[in-house]
């Protein structure tokens, strides 16, 4: 038998990229041949971010079925019938085309499946392949879709995913205490993204029973609740980057490194973070109040701030914002930031990636989830794992000048939540290390893999 090859497919967005980007090198390392298969969109702005020349990962694309004229972050868009049905014709041809090569070691042996990709899971079984899906987000985001049926039966939610009770549940004692308004598919506001999001979560959980194989970006000690509902959830994670890496594989904007240079210059436990993601847009009246708010705290602080974070193509802060103890950048290389021994919290979003970047740093939170399943997220880190605060809303239904600052100082005052933040990096990292359950997981699904 020749070598084992793996296509590899993700959502086509950034915190789907960087997880299964992470995977495929794990695989890569154990003498697997990777191919990762991004939309034409999203491996143009890979290329020109980062120079994946000599990397163990095959980078090629296929179309996403949209037009230049349609917004690639509108989750709308990125969750149509439209772009799963030429994906997926897309798919099938260059696997094919793969197939028909020279060589053993050429042809498609398995597909790794973003579990929003798992319509991929059809061309296994009609290829004859192996397939498995892979969830980037927390097990508690999975077990949500998967637990569709029970929600409306107890009267959680109707047929259409809309609530039918305004208030708390609780689908685990060992999992977060949620609102019914925290629902993934129930945050966005938006009636038409709701149906969008609720349909293609059924969709997706039908479409993952085609495999035994569900790979969690998790460890069971992080979410012991999720897990004992879903047991075929295999916990492989924290998958996390290599410090020997000069820029991160998979990014659609190019890291600014000179942010490390000037971490090196500050004391200790000095610097806040603020990082929100691949897709955050920021209200001027919000943008203007955590300027302020940094400015306030007279701390150093290093920012990022996407070209696009403001939802036009420039930025623009207050007058007044004097931005002189930190330092603002367009990009940063996230993992190599929350490793360094200057950062004394993270004002985050809550993605999953930012949230296992963060505990695997043991680094202490100041949550700002915006919507899906970054409020499940804040939830763990706040309430289950009581390793970060979260922010109050004024009566304007802003997180003022005066928040910010108020809990900056509060969570650099604990030093209960920067001991938990340390223990829970331990028992993180110690899943991961040899002989670890995370480690030993992985290690099974590689000799299912090579059977």
């Amino acid at each position: 038998m020749g070598i084992q090859h793996v296509l590899v497919l993700p959502f086509p967005a950034q915190g789907h990229v960087n997880p299964l980007m992470l995977l495929s090198k794990k695989l890569a390392e154990h003498g697997f041949k990777v191919t990762f298969v991004n939309t034409d969109f999203n491996h143009k702005r890979v290329l020109s971010a980062t120079n994946e020349e000599g990397s163990a990962v095959r980078l090629i694309s296929i179309p996403d079925g949209l037009g230049p004229e349609d917004d690639r972050n509108n989750v709308v868009n990125l969750c149509s019938e439209s772009l799963s049905s030429t994906m997926t014709s897309a798919l099938e041809k260059v696997i094919k085309d793969i197939d028909a090569l020279d060589s053993a070691s050429e042809k498609i042996t398995g597909i790794v499946a973003d579990v929003n990709m798992a319509w991929a899971l059809e061309l296994t079984d009609k290829l004859g392949i192996k397939g498995a899906v892979f969830c980037p987000a927390s097990a508690a985001v999975l077990v949500l879709g998967e637990n569709i049926p029970n929600l409306i039966q107890d009267g959680i939610i109707n047929t259409e995913g809309f609530p039918i009770i305004k208030g708390k549940f609780q689908l685990s004692p060992e999992m977060p205490i949620m609102d019914t308004a925290d629902i993934p598919w129930c945050s966005l506001g938006d009636p038409t993204m709701h149906k969008v999001i609720y349909n293609h979560a059924s969709k997706i959980i039908r479409y993952s029973h085609l495999t035994d194989w569900w790979l969690g970006n998790t460890t069971s000690d992080l979410e012991p609740g999720a897990i004992s509902l879903s047991p075929k959830i295999l916990p492989i994670g924290p998958l996390i980057g290599s410090g020997n890496d000069i820029r991160s594989l998979g990014q659609f904007w190019e890291e600014d490194v000179s942010c490390l240079t000037w971490l090196d210059q500050q004391p200790p436990c000095s610097v806040i973070y603020v990082a929100f993601g691949s897709s955050t847009i920021f209200d001027p009246h919000q943008l203007k109040e955590l300027a302020l708010g940094l400015d306030l705290t007279n701390r150093p602080f290093l920012w990022v701030v996407r070209e696009d974070a403001s939802g036009s193509t420039k930025i623009t802060y207050p007058d007044e914002f004097q931005g002189t103890c930190g330092k603002i950048v367009k990009w940063a290389p996230q993992q190599k930031v929350l490793s360094h021994p200057a950062i004394a919290c993270f004002i985050s979003h809550c993605g999953w990636n930012s949230t296992l970047e963060g505990v695997s740093n043991g680094v202490p939170f100041l949550c700002w989830p915006y919507y899906t399943d970054q409020l499940v997220d804040k939830a763990y880190i706040c309430d289950m794992w009581k390793v970060g605060l979260g922010f109050d809303l004024d009566d304007k239904g802003l997180i003022s000048r005066w928040e910010i600052k108020k809990k900056v100082d509060q969570i650099l005052g604990d030093e209960n939540i920067r001991g938990r933040s340390q223990k829970l990096k331990e028992m993180v990292l110690s899943n991961i290390a040899e002989g670890g359950q995370s480690y030993e997981n992985f290690n099974k699904f590689v000799e299912w893999l090579k059977e």
